[in-house]
């Protein structure tokens, strides 16, 4: 094969001024978790099971065996290979294809975990995490989805059997959307409205059994199926994201999850003495989790994006030969920001793992102090990392010109399959608003003398920030981490006050959240990013080995905070945080940031240690090596199986020869 074995970057990679092995670390979040993460990929890549290039061009039933095939096999590396419960999801990550098992293990078990008493833990767990059911996690409905409280499937009790009645009373009550229940779960963790002797007591969670364990037929009163195709080639289509109906099925009561409200044999309604905040621990569980996953995804889309723009040359001419697309500032300036809040995400992610490891301690014992302010933090980091990840991702397919249209880039079926964490575990614009109440409630505590917590801690030095101007004098003061912290948080406080001042002319508080949620949201975003600014500067202050590799990250740093200032200048601007005259000298700092970081995008792209099988992109090929496979893969398109197509004798030879048969009217 032309060019086989030839490393077309290394020129970009001898130009790294700092340690690339040790970044690789940093990025992976330490040696032990570097090891099981490279092994594991390592693993992934050199089974043939695992192969995917073929995905996109799979008809739907064919996509979903080839996915059935790829869980079963990684579920049977991961007994044969006695991997530990971190090595197995490290390997059902690189394997790269949604599935019934993500919902299991991400969503049915945390659920039991978080809800379930012990006895029904004991009782279920076990069987969950040997596979002997599989479960998925049943909440959203036809009708309603971010409105949980709107449910409409009732569990209704029937005291003289001591059973549920589980019912789908209208059509906008079936669960609608939860992904492996279309085709696969055995089980499911589902939601209903819980009613005893006519009142209704809100929405609980109910363990069902949805199919038989002989069989796989649905049990009777159960109707239930997949939803259809969803947005991109390959992509989501992997997983069966089911429709699911009751027609009044009876389950024990043992099967509510009653770890925090119980109904006892007579039908009485009771509340365990375990907090209903304790619910919150899950969520803010899994909306960790996501965040985690940004850097993972917007990684590989800037990943591709920044190998390819080295490999593609376009235009001018050094030596006669044409200027790298890489080296245009245009290319830079959208690529760069983009690479920084990888890196950004990536820490922020850490933190957040940290910082639900300190809650779960916390609530077991019984302290529930740092609860709302982890939940709000989780919530709209969710929303931030995601919105942003998602249109990174797009752009990074437009940084790669034409050739990043093409599915053998890897980039439209990344996007497609990404996209939907805009609106799953909370639409993004809802949980933003989550956050803006947050925030008008610390305001409005303030008064009170009741201190601020956490990532609002800020907020009670709210005087100085209201009234506090920038230092910055010259450009080089741009990149002092307190100044760049104390214009986020001024920004972010000011636009919380404002907020809170305008909800204050209301008569009814309601109203007035409705009339300025656009406002409450851009007060939300501005907290969250100073979040994310905030924890990238604590994480340059620890101890970070390997030459240059501090540097670099401080760089990075720099470029994030600064392209947030730039894309958010009006915040900035209008609440009076800096001058136009500091907004230029930032600019100014950017631009040379930029030179900075360029003979280090290889490396740095590198630093995130994808091998060629989990990026899927012939753009982003570790060696640069892209046209001759570009080619290659052309040829490997079904419509290239014949020269002629099909339909050729049908329908072209007969428009070509004038032949094509018309009525007379």
């Amino acid at each position: 094969m032309e060019g086989a074995g030839v490393d077309y970057l290394a020129d970009e990679r001898s130009k790294a001024q700092f340690d690339v092995e040790a970044m690789k670390i940093v990025w992976a979040g330490g040696h032990h978790e570097f090891q099981v993460s490279d092994r594991m990929a390592r693993l992934v890549a050199s089974d043939p099971v695992f192969r995917k290039d073929n995905r996109i061009t799979l008809d739907r039933k064919a996509l979903f065996k080839d996915t059935l095939k790829k869980a079963a096999h990684a579920w049977k590396r991961i007994i044969e290979l006695r991997l530990s419960e971190e090595e197995a999801g490290k390997l059902r990550f690189f394997v790269d294809q949604p599935a019934f098992t993500d919902l299991h293990w991400g969503m049915f078990i945390p659920a039991i975990k978080g809800q379930g008493t012990e006895e029904q833990q004991k009782k279920w767990l076990p069987l969950a995490q040997r596979m002997q059911i599989i479960g998925c996690y049943a909440q959203t409905e036809l009708g309603h989805g971010s409105n949980v409280q709107g449910l409409e499937t009732t569990a209704t009790f029937d005291p003289e059997t001591d059973e549920f009645v589980i019912h789908s009373p209208t059509l906008t009550s079936s669960k609608w959307w939860p992904g492996g229940l279309g085709k696969v779960s055995t089980h499911a963790v589902i939601y209903a409205r819980l009613i005893t002797d006519g009142q209704d007591h809100g929405v609980n969670g109910f363990i069902m059994q949805l199919r038989s364990l002989d069989d796989h037929l649905p049990l009777p009163g159960i109707t239930i199926g997949d939803i259809g195709m969803k947005f991109g080639n390959g992509a989501y289509n992997t997983m069966d994201n089911g429709v699911l109906r009751f027609d009044h099925v009876r389950i024990p009561r043992d099967q509510m999850l009653m770890r925090v409200t119980q109904v006892t044999r007579e039908g009485k309604v009771v509340q365990s003495d375990v907090p209903r905040k304790l619910v919150y621990g899950t969520m803010v569980y899994v909306r960790q989790t996501i965040v985690s996953d940004t850097s993972s995804a917007l990684s590989r889309a800037v990943c591709i994006a920044t190998r390819y723009s080295a490999v593609r040359r376009q235009f001018g001419s050094q030596n006669g030969r044409e200027t790298q697309v890489l080296d245009y500032r245009t290319q830079q300036n959208r690529l760069f920001p983009l690479l920084a809040s990888a890196y950004a995400f990536r820490f922020v992610g850490e933190w957040l793992k940290w910082l639900y490891m300190d809650v779960t301690q916390r609530l077991q014992a019984n302290d529930f102090s740092t609860l709302p302010e982890a939940h709000a933090c989780t919530a709209g980091l969710k929303s931030l990392t995601t919105s942003v990840t998602a249109d990174a991702i797009e752009e990074c397919r437009k940084l790669c010109g034409g050739h990043g249209y093409l599915c053998s880039s890897g980039l439209p079926e990344l996007f497609a399959v990404y996209v939907p964490a805009c609106t799953y575990e909370g639409d993004n614009v809802v949980l933003l608003l989550q956050v803006a109440r947050f925030l008008m409630k610390t305001v409005s505590q303030l008064a009170s003398g009741k201190q601020p917590v956490g990532t609002t801690a800020y907020m009670g030095r709210v005087e100085h920030l209201m009234q506090c101007r920038c230092d910055v004098q010259k450009a080089e003061d741009w990149v002092k981490p307190n100044i760049v912290i104390e214009v986020f948080e001024a920004r972010s406080a000011r636009m919380s006050v404002a907020c809170a001042k305008s909800l204050s002319k209301f008569s009814n508080p309601e109203e007035g959240f409705l009339e300025l949620s656009a406002d409450l949201a851009g007060a939300a975003v501005a907290h969250c990013e100073l979040i994310v600014v905030s924890k990238f500067i604590e994480k340059l202050q620890q101890d970070i080995p390997g030459e240059g590799v501090k540097r670099q990250l401080e760089a990075l740093s720099s470029i994030y905070a600064l392209s947030i200032l730039k894309k958010h200048l009006g915040d900035f601007l209008s609440t009076g945080c800096i001058t136009p005259k500091q907004a230029s000298l930032a600019n100014d700092v950017l631009r040379s940031l930029y030179a900075q970081v360029r003979p280090n995008a290889i490396a740095l792209v590198d630093a995130f240690n994808y091998t060629d099988h989990f990026l899927g992109s012939v753009l982003g090929r570790y060696d640069g090596n892209v046209y001759p496979k570009l080619y290659d893969e052309a040829w490997k398109d079904p419509l290239n199986e014949t020269v002629v197509p099909d339909g050729y004798h049908e329908y072209v030879r007969p428009l070509l020869k004038q032949r094509l048969p018309i009525a007379r009217l």
